[in-house]
């Protein structure tokens, strides 16, 4: 099981917008320049992100995008769903209804599920109930803590030149 690395690139991008002061946007060049990424690819995530009603792009020439809601009520799930889609991770092809000992494959309906897929799809739940309890705002906190005052003055900084 493995996510994009567009979910990666997600988190750390959004990372930048969550305190931007109102009216403030940061456009996808100045992203991609500093996390060393192109833009065409993130562009690519960001209309994810758009489309999700995660960010809100503003046109214009002084344009770009911000958050569309408060970074609080932006879950983990919500960014991770955004970019990866909203399927679960494992999907059953009902192999069971091709086994030699099936005698009958119309026994096996929604009312008698695979066990494995019940299984797996309970544990899916759990993991997206964990990710659905933590915050793009949660994250921001939490980074901020380990950063020393001068990497905060130098990204206070490189959000006043973009």
């Amino acid at each position: 099981m493995q996510y994009s690395v567009g979910v990666e690139y997600a988190f750390h991008s959004l990372f930048y917008l969550v305190d931007l002061p109102e009216q403030k946007t940061i456009g996808i060049r100045e992203i991609a320049r500093l996390h060393g990424i192109t833009e065409t690819y993130l562009s690519k995530i960001f209309a994810k992100l758009r489309k999700a009603s995660v960010v809100r792009s503003i046109a214009g020439v002084k344009g770009g995008y911000e958050l569309a809601k408060r970074a609080e009520d932006i879950s983990f799930w919500d960014i991770i769903e955004a970019i990866e889609g909203p399927s679960h991770l494992f999907r059953c092809a009902e192999i069971r209804k091709k086994n030699i000992f099936a005698t009958d494959p119309r026994n096996y309906t929604d009312k008698c599920p695979c066990l494995i897929k019940v299984v797996i799809h309970e544990a899916e739940e759990l993991m997206r109930d964990k990710l659905r309890k933590r915050s793009l705002r949660w994250l921001y906190g939490q980074a901020q803590k380990d950063f020393s005052a001068e990497k905060k003055k130098a990204i206070a900084g490189w959000l006043n030149k973009v």
